[in-house]
């Protein structure tokens, strides 16, 4: 009996010895730098078992044994926890390092920008010719002043009706941010007013150091009564703002008849705001019209260097006027010689 205990013994010291060889094995084996010498690109699909991505990576050469990554996956207990998308692998990286990635879902990301002042036409089109993104166009198309112009990271697979989706949901998050701390004189009344608003300030602002002032003047155009009269609003009733051109192909300003033409956006000829935005503006204008300048500006005009000037008086107004024409024939005689 006493034997017998000894060689039970033995075994089973053999045996733990033979298990934590194992185990120091299998960790150095998941651990170990993998085959790989370069940086891979490897796209998860959606629904894909953890078996078949497994497979896949030992065929690329990215881990020497796909039996190893089954096996980390199910004694960390993440066999169904990998997830879906395209992931940047490094170099040389190990079975554990790559089952990490999978797991957390650090996937590659791309961006693309939209910039303040489009309309949604030419944002959507931005969006359309993105060849990372996948899918139509939503449909029906968003209205104008709906999406949010901003960088949105994406994953590869992002559908285009998903992100415009995430613009639209950024814009009323936006506004639900900002319209608590509107300024109580605010000539807007509306969180619709106020994307119509902001749409001209975005369209006629030069630069961010002067889009509260721009703001401010609309402020008091609207309180006092007087029209916008800002040209941009007559080009979307022309264009859908979209460029103006003569039948040269050239770009040109609008025509007379043009600013005489009846439109729901001809601030002109009709009182307050347009019917709708004639753009999709940005956080700044948005947060402008909500909190415009302090002025008693009601006038501006380009100045010619990419800002406006300001004046409180027509006759002054005037002045700047004319000082902008004076420039405007100087720079055209000027590009003539040249």
């Amino acid at each position: 009996m006493k034997a017998l205990f000894s060689i039970l013994f033995l075994v089973i010291i053999l045996a733990m010895g033979a298990a934590a060889a194992g185990w120091i094995w299998f960790n150095d084996a998941v651990t170990r730098a993998g085959p790989s010498d370069a940086d891979t690109v490897f796209q998860v699909n959606r629904g894909e078992s953890l078996v078949s991505v497994a497979d896949r990576l030992e065929t690329q050469g990215v881990i020497p044994d796909a039996r190893l990554m089954r096996l980390k996956a199910r004694l960390d207990g993440v066999e169904t926890d990998i997830k879906a998308g395209e992931f940047e692998l490094p170099a040389r990286a190990s079975i554990a390092g790559i089952l990490a990635r999978l797991v957390e879902g650090d996937t590659v990301q791309y961006r693309i920008t939209i910039p303040e002042g489009l309309t949604t036409a030419q944002a959507l089109r931005i969006i359309s010719a993105n060849e990372t993104l996948t899918g139509d166009l939503p449909d029906p198309e968003p209205a104008e002043g709906a999406l949010l112009p901003d960088t949105y990271l994406f994953t590869r697979g992002t559908s285009r009706a998903d992100l415009a989706a995430r613009m639209a949901d950024a814009q009323d998050d936006l506004l639900d941010e900002l319209w608590p701390e509107r300024a109580a004189d605010t000539p807007v009344t509306s969180r619709e007013d106020a994307i119509i608003l902001a749409s001209v300030v975005q369209k006629e602002a030069g630069s961010l150091e002067e889009i509260d002032l721009v703001a401010g003047v609309f402020a008091n155009r609207l309180e006092r009564g007087i029209p916008l009269q800002s040209d941009p609003t007559v080009i979307y009733g022309v264009s859908r703002g979209e460029p103006l051109y003569n039948q040269r192909g050239e770009r040109r300003t609008l025509y007379r008849s043009e600013l005489d033409r009846e439109t729901p956006w001809n601030t002109y000829l009709i009182p307050g705001l347009p019917e709708t935005p004639i753009c999709n503006p940005g956080r700044a204008a948005i947060s402008a019209v909500l909190n415009p300048a302090d002025t008693d500006y009601i006038f501006f005009v380009a100045d010619g260097t990419g800002g406006h000037a300001f004046a409180e008086t027509l006759a002054e107004h005037n002045r700047n006027v004319a000082a902008y024409r004076r420039y405007e024939a100087e720079e055209i005689a000027r590009e003539r010689a040249e």
